[in-house]
């Protein structure tokens, strides 16, 4: 049994009779009143995220997992197909465990959170950033940039990501996969 202190980033834990993993905490330390610990934690299973708060020293159960790297390969509907980089296994996953599905491109490399109890495969963790073609956006209006204006742009894995004027079609882009956000153009 693990209590709120060891709670972090990338955290599984069973709640509710289910598997949550701890994507944001706040140990918060009120001057009145006892410390608590504020979490935002996403069901592996359904990919629903809930918010909680733990009283401080509250006792959680910990979900022992193992980080293994997998290529993604292909979309089957609303599942994944991953391959073991290792030792060539492939695995299917919904849709609902992985953090940014819309901008996972065939050939990368990911890391998949396998619960080491009954081997089932919990959650995949995208690398921070990923680099991808604009297929589709409508050209910037010279003179239009004054502001910090955005237009919508399509990348080469169907996701649609804010982007400034100066982007086209053809370009690279690099956008954090944590938000969604375009984060800079690419340079070959």
């Amino acid at each position: 049994m693990a209590s709120t202190s060891d709670i972090r980033n990338g955290l599984c834990i069973k709640y509710n009779h289910d598997i949550f993993k701890v994507i944001e905490f706040l140990h918060v330390k009120p001057g009145k009143g006892p410390a608590f610990v504020r979490t935002k934690l996403k069901s592996v299973t359904s990919g629903k995220v809930i918010d909680n708060t733990f009283s401080a020293g509250h006792k959680i159960e910990e979900v022992r997992v193992e980080t293994h790297r997998f290529q993604y390969l292909y979309p089957e509907g609303d599942q994944f197909h991953f391959m073991n980089v290792e030792d060539y296994t492939q695995i299917l996953l919904n849709r609902a465990a992985i953090d940014a599905p819309d901008l996972l491109k065939e050939g990368e490399v990911v890391t998949v959170l396998i619960n080491s109890e009954d081997a089932m495969p919990l959650s995949v963790d995208m690398p921070a950033s990923v680099i991808l073609e604009v297929v589709s956006t409508e050209p910037g209006v010279k003179g239009n940039t004054a502001t910090n204006a955005l237009k919508p742009a399509t990348v080469e894995t169907g996701a649609t990501v804010m982007v400034p004027l100066f982007v086209n079609e053809g370009d690279k882009i690099k956008i954090e996969t944590a938000k969604g956000t375009y984060k800079e153009r690419v340079k070959e």
